[in-house]
């Protein structure tokens, strides 16, 4: 069946089934648990709770087989230009791959390269934690400070606030809004003798980093003396000799097969293969390679990332929801939505498919959330009681990095999803209200407030413990889950180009107010400037 044919039975049967309950389809489906629980690399993904019907997956999964997932998997592992409009292999997965592996990028062999960066940036991290590697007075680092944006920014900091150490022999810090407050906030209590900064840029020409940058070799400057204040500065890039030519003292670099949203792999990583060591830092890519592996090897009916984007694709295109929110019950895991916006929102937020033409369904929901168990007192009365119906992820950890179990996590977690999907009829509403001793009356009037719709639905993902590799294997599942959604919609998972006009404009309206020369706007803009300016 083609892609075509497969779209229009996934209609049908999405017509079809839209009116069913999910709690009775594990009567009606009696190995329905088993069947939709995925275990992949040290994680166990369950999507019963989803809202299709067992002829509901296989047609999601119909769209898989029509799009030729197999084939274009095959694609993305053999290092050919699957990020078509900028004629550009995607191998992040050779970032992390096992010892002996081969990849190539249009042809060209990468993983002797791959070996040698990541082999420097060990040495240079165990170099830095020892005090082998010190600054410009030979006081060793005690702090480094990760300036980038985006994919520069948003993975590293994830890892960080996951793994990090309670007291870390050395702290990162990150630095990525514009804004100078976030920079002040940032140096504040650092010593520069003992400060370490390492600019994150794929092009190294990106305002903001720059921009911060700037600030930060100021601060430096002020503080040090000339002779050694390179060995402060350390450049990551895939320009290395613009890196060279802003004074970074060394420069570790990736290749332009590396985006920036999947990035943390590689040299993008330095920072925290410094805060938290290189070993660890490793057992992280490992974990990844585990779920690439899966994904790679395993038969899409039990391949967990397919299985993701197609329930993704079900509750997007088949019922037409169009946002989705992501709640770890894991401090640690704070930053997961965040990063998660940008992996799917900039990776999938297209409305133009390979051939040049428009998509003509929603492509990538809108992503948000906030960890478990703060979600439940901000957003999650609307996700229960709101008229739209919005899906929800649940990444549930067992046990803390001392070993102790969670119980009021799991519980809160548990139920959350439990409650979404089974919900409150009126009837017993009304009950619970006559039992608490209220009149009829007034059980009448408030039982329609205390009614809950259920049938909402949601994935659970469990793991045993939050370490390096599982936190690995969880973000290579949402990168793969991602790429088979793109492959769906027939766009392009790898490019950026919609958040390049605005940055244009910003570069326009800056000159022309630093100039004093402004040009004809529209009448709210040219507004807006001269308040700003006066």
């Amino acid at each position: 069946m083609d892609l075509d044919a497969a779209w229009t039975a996934f209609d049908s049967v999405a017509a079809r089934d839209r009116g069913v309950r999910i709690v009775d389809q594990f009567a009606a489906d009696p190995d329905r648990l088993s069947r939709l629980t995925v275990e992949a690399a040290g994680l166990t993904i369950d999507l019963s709770k989803q809202s299709w019907t067992r002829e509901g997956m296989e047609a999601a999964l119909g769209l898989a087989h029509g799009a030729e997932i197999e084939a274009a998997r095959a694609r993305l592992f053999g290092g050919e230009a699957v990020n078509f409009t900028e004629g550009r292999a995607v191998l992040h997965a050779a970032l992390r791959a096992r010892p002996g592996a081969d990849y190539r990028a249009l042809g060209e062999p990468v993983s002797r390269e791959v070996k040698a960066v990541r082999k420097a940036m060990a040495d240079y991290a165990r170099a830095v934690r020892s005090g082998d590697e010190a600054g410009a007075t030979g006081k060793p680092f005690r702090t480094v400070v990760h300036v980038g944006i985006g994919g520069s920014d948003l993975g590293p900091r994830l890892v960080w606030d996951a793994l990090a150490p309670r007291t870390p022999d050395i702290e990162v810090r990150f630095v990525a809004n514009i804004d100078r407050a976030e920079m002040d906030q940032t140096l504040t209590g650092l010593d520069p003798e003992t400060t370490l900064v390492i600019v994150v840029s794929k092009t190294f020409t990106t305002q903001e980093t720059l921009a911060n940058a700037e600030l930060a070799r100021r601060w430096l400057a002020a503080a040090l003396p000339v002779d050694g204040l390179d060995r402060h500065f350390i450049g990551v890039t895939a320009a290395p000799q613009l890196a060279e030519r802003f004074a970074c003292g060394r420069t570790f670099a990736f290749r332009d097969w590396v985006g920036g949203r999947y990035s943390l792999w590689s040299a993008v990583g330095l920072s925290c293969a410094i805060g938290l060591g290189p070993e660890l830092f490793q057992r992280m890519l490992d974990g990844a390679a585990d779920m690439d592996a899966h994904f790679r090897d395993a038969p899409l009916e039990r391949n967990a990332p397919v299985l993701m984007a197609a329930a993704e694709i079900w509750n997007v295109n088949g019922l037409g929801r169009s946002a989705r929110t992501v709640a770890p019950y894991a401090h640690r895991l704070r930053r997961l939505a965040a990063f998660l916006q940008q992996l799917e929102m900039e990776s999938n937020g297209k409305r133009i498919r390979d051939d040049g033409s428009p998509v003509p369904r929603q492509t990538c929901p809108v992503v948000f959330g906030e960890p478990g168990t703060n979600g439940q007192h901000a957003f999650f009365q609307q996700l229960h009681q709101g008229p739209e119906t919005v899906p929800a992820d649940f990444v549930v950890v067992a046990r803390d990095e001392e070993d102790r179990p969670q119980p009021a996590l799991w519980a809160n977690a548990l139920a959350q999803a439990e409650a979404l999907m089974m919900g409150k009829s009126l009837k017993a509403a009304r009950d619970e209200l006559i039992a608490a001793g209220h009149a009829p009356a007034e059980a009448d009037r408030l039982a329609p407030h205390k009614t809950f719709p259920g049938n909402r639905p949601s994935t659970a993902i469990l793991m045993e413990r939050l370490t390096p590799e599982t936190l690995g294997a969880l973000i290579a599942l949402y990168e793969h889950k991602v790429f088979v959604e793109g492959v769906i919609w027939r766009i392009n998972s790898f490019d950026q180009w919609g958040v390049e006009l605005g940055k244009a404009m910003a570069r326009t309206i800056l000159g022309e107010i630093e100039s004093g020369q402004s040009r004809p706007h529209d009448p709210s803009t040219t507004a807006l400037i001269d308040r700003l300016s006066e």
